[in-house]
C-alpha cells in the first residue's frame, strides 16, 4: 500500500521500493567474447560451408561436362566410321551391322568406367550383345543386365541416364540403318560416374576435415585475440565495479590508439572528473562544517547567555545578527565555489574591455575612502563573462581596501602582454610575503603575515577570484607594482579581437 501511494503521489519511499534490476537473475549472463566467438563460429561455418558446397557442384559440372564430351566424342567418331569406313577384308563399305560393330569396336581403347558395346536386334527377343574384353569396377555393368540392354535398344532417344539400384549409367548411342529397313543395330558408349563422383565427394569431405580444423584453429586464435582486445573492458567493468566515493584513484593503463584505447582515455577522464567532483564535494562539507562551527557556536553561547536586561538583549541580538551575516555569506562564497565546478560557471561574450574595465573603476571607489586611479584601460573587445569578471576585480578592490589604509592608493585597470589580456589591481600596503603567495589563494587560508587589519571574512575571496580566472582558461597573478604593495592580475588566455570599425 505504501509503494501504491508513492506511485499516486508521484514521489518514492527508498524504504519500501527497490530499483528494478536492470539484467533478469534468472538468465545466466553471456560475455562480450563468447557472443563474439560464437558470432564468428556461425559466419565461417556457414562460409567455409557454402565454399565446401559450391566446390563440390563445380566439381559435379565438371564431371558431368567431361561424361558428356566422351559421350558425344565416342558416338561421333563411330558415325563417323559408319559413312566412311570400310570392311578389312572386302575394302568396300560395311553391308551388316555385325560386321561394323565388331571391326569398330576392335579399333577402341575405352576408358576405365567406360563401356563400349554393339547391340544386335533379335525378333522377339534381347539384343545380341558385341563388346570387348574390359573388366569394369562397378557392381552391375551394362553387358551383365539385360534390363537395362533393351531399355537402352528400344529407347527413342540418342542419349539418357538409367537409374539403377547398383548404380547410375549414362549413356548414348547410334542406331545403324539397315538398307531402308527400321535399325536392327546399335552402337551404345555406356559411362558409370560412380567412381568420378566418389571422388568429388571424396574431396568434399576433405574440404570439410580441413574446414573444421581451419574454423577450430579460428576459433582458438579469435578467442585469444578476442580476450587481449578485450581485456582494457573488462578492466574497465572491474574498475567501476570497485568504484566508491572513497576509491577514485585508480586508472586503466593505456595500450595502442585503437577504440579500446580511446575508451580506456574517456574511462580514465571520466574517473578524474568523478574524482575531482568528489573531492569539490567533501572540500566543501568539510569548509562549511569548519567555518560555519565557529559562528553557530557564538550565536548558541550568546542565546543560551542572555538575560532580561533590555541593553543586553540588544546587543545579543546585534551580535547574533553579525554572526548570521557572516554565516550567509560565507555559504554564498562556498555555493559559489561549488558551482565552479560546473561548465555554464562561465559564459563568455564579445565585451569592450575599456568600459567593463571603467565599470569596474566606478564601482569600486565607493568600497572606501582610498585615493582610487584608473591606471589605463586596454582599448580592445574579448569574450569575457562580464558579470564573473566584474566580480573577481570588485573583490580585488575590496581586499586591497582591507589591507590599505585611509588615502592610500589603488591603481585599476586593463593592459595586453602579448597574446593575453590582464584586468589587474594594485595596492600600496605592506604586499605579501613570499612564503603566502600560494597560500593566500586556498580556501579559508589567510597569510601567515597579514597585509594589515585582519577583515571579517572567511578567506575565500581569492579563492573565487582564482575559480573566475580559471574558468576563463586563465589564471591571477601576484606581482610587485612599482613602489611596493601588492598586485594582482586576472591573465586571460584569450586572443583580444580588435573593436568594430578598427582598421588595424
Amino acid at each position: 500500500m505504501t509503494t501504491t501511494a508513492a506511485r499516486a503521489t508521484g514521489t518514492t519511499d527508498p524504504a519500501t521500493t527497490d530499483p528494478a534490476p536492470t539484467t533478469d537473475p534468472g538468465r545466466r549472463r553471456v560475455s562480450a567474447r563468447v557472443r563474439i566467438l560464437l558470432w564468428l563460429l556461425l559466419v565461417m561455418a556457414v562460409a567455409l560451408a557454402s565454399v565446401a558446397m559450391t566446390t563440390r557442384s563445380f566439381l559435379l559440372r565438371d564431371v558431368d561436362n567431361r561424361i558428356n564430351r566422351l559421350l558425344t566424342q565416342e558416338t561421333g567418331e563411330f558415325a563417323n566410321f559408319e559413312e566412311r569406313g570400310g570392311d578389312p577384308q572386302t575394302g568396300r563399305p560395311f553391308t551388316d551391322a555385325n560386321r561394323l560393330l565388331t571391326v569398330f569396336l576392335e579399333r577402341q581403347y575405352p576408358d576405365a568406367d567406360e563401356e563400349l558395346i554393339g547391340l544386335v536386334g533379335r525378333a522377339g527377343g534381347d539384343p545380341r550383345q558385341i563388346r570387348q574384353r574390359h573388366d569394369l569396377p562397378v557392381a552391375l555393368p551394362l553387358h551383365r543386365d539385360p534390363a537395362a540392354k533393351r531399355a537402352v535398344f528400344d529407347s527413342p532417344e540418342s542419349s539418357g541416364v538409367l537409374r539403377r539400384p547398383e548404380g547410375e549409367i549414362r549413356w548414348a548411342k547410334v542406331t545403324v540403318a539397315q538398307q531402308g529397313r527400321a535399325p536392327e543395330a546399335a552402337f551404345v558408349v555406356a559411362f558409370h560416374p560412380e567412381r568420378e563422383q566418389a571422388r568429388v565427394n571424396d574431396m568434399f569431405r576433405i574440404l570439410l576435415v580441413i574446414s573444421g580444423v581451419a574454423l577450430l584453429l579460428t576459433v582458438g586464435i579469435a578467442w585469444a585475440v578476442a580476450g587481449r582486445i578485450l581485456k582494457p573492458v573488462r578492466v574497465v567493468r572491474s574498475a567501476a565495479a570497485q568504484l566508491t566515493e572513497q576509491g577514485l584513484t585508480r586508472r586503466i593503463p593505456v595500450h595502442g590508439n585503437d577504440d579500446i584505447a580511446a575508451l580506456a582515455v574517456t574511462f580514465n577522464g571520466m574517473l578524474d572528473r568523478l574524482e575531482r567532483a568528489f573531492a569539490a564535494q567533501r572540500e566543501f562539507v568539510d569548509d562549511a562544517g569548519h567555518e560555519l562551527r565557529t559562528p553557530i557556536t557564538i550565536v548558541r553561547g550568546h542565546l543560551e547567555l542572555m538575560g532580561d536586561d533590555p541593553a543586553e538583549r540588544e546587543e545579543t541580538v546585534r551580535l547574533v545578527t553579525d554572526e548570521l551575516d557572516r554565516m550567509s555569506r560565507i555559504v554564498e562564497d562556498l555555493l559559489l565555489l561549488a558551482k565552479a565546478e560546473r561548465p555554464d560557471f562561465v559564459t563568455p561574450e564579445p565585451v569592450q574591455v575599456a568600459e567593463l574595465t571603467a565599470d569596474v573603476y566606478v564601482k569600486a571607489r565607493t568600497l572606501g575612502e582610498r585615493d582610487w586611479q584608473l591606471d589605463g584601460v586596454a582599448d580592445l573587445e574579448a569574450e569575457l563573462d562580464p558579470q564573473r569578471i566584474t566580480q573577481a576585480m570588485v573583490q580585488l578592490a575590496q581586499n586591497a581596501v582591507q589591507h590599505t589604509t585611509t588615502g592610500q592608493t589603488i591603481r585599476i585597470g586593463s593592459r595586453t602582454e602579448g597574446p593575453d589580456l590582464e584586468l589587474f589591481v594594485a595596492d600600496t600596503g605592506p604586499g605579501v610575503q613570499p612564503q603566502d603567495a600560494e597560500v593566500i589563494f586556498e580556501r579559508f587560508r589567510r597569510g601567515t603575515a597579514r597585509r594589515g587589519t585582519r577583515g571579517s571574512g572567511a578567506g575565500l575571496g581569492l579563492s573565487i577570484v582564482k575559480a573566475i580566472a580559471e574558468g576563463h582558461r586563465g589564471r591571477v597573478r601576484l606581482y610587485d607594482p612599482p613602489g611596493g604593495g601588492a598586485g594582482f592580475a586576472l591573465v586571460l588566455h584569450h586572443a583580444p579581437r580588435a573593436p568594430e570599425g578598427d582598421p588595424s
